[in-house]
């Protein structure tokens, strides 16, 4: 037997919840929030976002897949318009321009990891930089350069940037990515 495919109505209304949860995590924390409080911020009843949705920890695991997905999409981006020996200073530039430009998707990413979401390992944070580290060395000839740990600090760099952002609105993230990606592009020779 086939699986049915949501109609428009169906897509628009998870999209919606998925949009209505980021938020509410974003404002509240993911522990404070509730299926019915997504209920009330949709204007929907609980009954129907369990329609759409199983469970909480559902609801927010798309919203957490939407809003890591479209940091990726945007990384990947930026990192594909440039040579590889420029893909890392491409990735800080991306990451702390996305972030900036969405501080809720920033706080969803914040609550997600701070609450385990499922399917999440350490590594999935540094390789995808250190996958960038390792061929920029290659294209300009270099050597000696742990791409583990420089992306270990890179990625704990950028999450300070972005943080010390959320914190204070005036603070200028830019000009710090833009410092971060001058020190990494110094690191890789």
């Amino acid at each position: 037997m086939a699986t049915r495919e949501p109609g428009f109505i169906e897509r628009t209304r998870r999209a919606q919840l998925i949009d209505v949860t980021i938020a509410a995590v974003a404002e509240h924390g993911y522990s404070n929030v509730s299926l019915a409080r997504i209920a009330d911020n949709a204007g929907i009843t609980k009954a129907a976002v369990l329609y759409h949705f199983r469970t909480k920890d559902a609801v927010v695991e798309a919203a957490y897949r939407f809003v890591l997905d479209a940091l990726v999409e945007d990384v990947a981006a930026a990192v594909g318009d440039v040579p590889a020996q420029d893909g890392p200073a491409a990735y800080v530039r991306a990451m702390v321009g996305h972030l900036r430009a969405h501080p809720r998707h920033t706080r969803m990413l914040i609550e997600a990891l701070a609450n385990s979401m499922p399917g999440h390992t350490p590594e999935q944070r540094w390789r995808p930089l250190a996958d960038l580290i390792d061929a920029s060395v290659r294209a300009r000839g270099t050597s000696g350069v742990d791409s583990r740990t420089l992306a270990i600090i890179t990625g704990g760099a950028i999450d300070a940037i972005v943080t010390e952002r959320l914190h204070d609105p005036d603070y200028d993230s830019a000009a710090a990515g833009e410092s971060l990606a001058a020190i990494l592009d110094a690191a890789l020779g």
